[in-house]
């Protein structure tokens, strides 16, 4: 960004840190109300490894970095602004947020929106992390589809895994659960688990079987291997947060038990007047048309509170004037009338006084 652009932002109404679905969403909202708002990116998108994005109307199946890339043009055309870096740090001054970066820059700003998403924690088994977002998934809403009738294991490393696992079977009928490190399923999930015709494989898994590129099966500790086709896991969830640590947001532990949170409100605000959260950062399962609306939602209801602090000033400064008016205008015109009328007075009472003393 060059100095002429430095200097038109040094005081913006919103700083957006994170341009995934939920930042971009908040950013077109909130440049279409006519605010200045900076969304800056790290360019780390969760779901890059990933061939689609699905479950999003219109846009069903397009890549993830086609999906930015367009969203970032439109953001643009209304004026909004995007700049590749990193936050390293925000702190309130002056009644307005600073947003310093890796770059060296320093943002002001009137909001804080952090849409910063999350990290996803796999279980330590080795080729999880290489195979993430292509064969090695977690949301059926997100990858059921493609890997529809096809053998699909489900690697247990949480209390969520049998519902998991009875989830995934509404795509395929060939699912099987590796208890692998947990417990045992409840009595009444056995039977959950035998009606819907799930297998359920005991002992820890060690490895993938890969072919040509492909997931081909899982690999036991007992030296077993299990033929499958996806492997669907439970990772654990940590907002990225850290930056709101210091503005005294801190994440909290969800409710699930599947990781760690920013706790807001329906409209995304934190208890820190003036910083706001969307996406995955406040919502761990959102999906990218969910993480999208909840940005959106962010930005109507940022840009409200803006108009209420406009319209407050307004009405300050509105009535400083006219105070102003009534001790330089009318009640100055007041007391210079009754100046003048009383030196008329005072002229014609001589005058009359005169008169008289002549005639006597």
């Amino acid at each position: 960004m060059n100095e002429t652009n430095e200097r038109d932002l040094a005081e913006l109404d919103v700083v957006v840190v994170g341009g995934g679905a939920a930042g971009l969403s908040a950013a077109l909202t909130l440049a279409r109300a006519r605010r200045t708002v900076l969304v800056i990116d790290a360019g780390e998108p969760r779901n890059a490894p990933a061939a689609g994005v699905h479950g999003l109307l219109g846009r069903e199946g397009t890549p993830p970095g086609e999906l930015l890339r367009t969203g970032r043009e439109e953001v643009g055309r209304y004026g909004g602004q995007i700049v590749p870096d990193t936050v390293t740090g925000a702190r309130r001054e002056g009644g307005r947020f600073v947003v310093q970066t890796a770059g060296g820059r320093r943002h002001r700003a009137r909001h804080l929106l952090v849409t910063s998403g999350l990290v996803d924690e796999l279980p330590g088994v080795p080729g999880l992390r290489e195979r993430w977002g292509r064969d090695v998934l977690h949301c059926p809403y997100c990858h059921g589809w493609e890997v529809r009738d096809e053998p699909l294991g489900v690697l247990a490393s949480g209390p969520a895994a049998v519902h998991q696992a009875l989830l995934f079977r509404q795509w395929t009928p060939d699912v099987t659960l590796f208890l692998h490190t947990a417990d045992d399923p409840a009595e009444e999930q056995w039977e959950q688990l035998a009606a819907r015709g799930v297998a359920v494989v005991d002992g820890e898994v060690t490895g993938l079987a890969i072919e040509d590129d492909r997931l081909c099966g899982v690999l036991l500790a007992s030296g077993r291997r299990v033929p499958v086709r996806a492997l669907a896991v439970g990772p654990r969830f940590e907002a990225r947060g850290e930056l709101l640590s210091g503005l005294g947001v801190t994440t909290l532990e969800h409710p699930m038990g599947v990781g760690r949170y920013v706790e807001s409100d329906a409209r995304g605000a934190t208890g820190v007047e003036g910083v706001w959260v969307a996406g995955n950062v406040t919502d761990l399962m959102a999906s990218v048309a969910v993480a999208a609306a909840s940005g959106a939602q962010a930005g109507m209801a940022i840009n409200a509170e803006l108009v209420a602090a406009d319209t407050a000033a307004a009405v300050s400064a509105h009535r400083s004037a006219a105070r102003a008016t009534d001790a330089f205008g009318t009640a100055s015109e007041s007391a210079a009338c009754e100046r003048v009328l009383g030196e008329s007075r005072h002229g014609l009472g001589s005058l009359l006084g005169g008169g008289r003393g002549g005639t006597e």
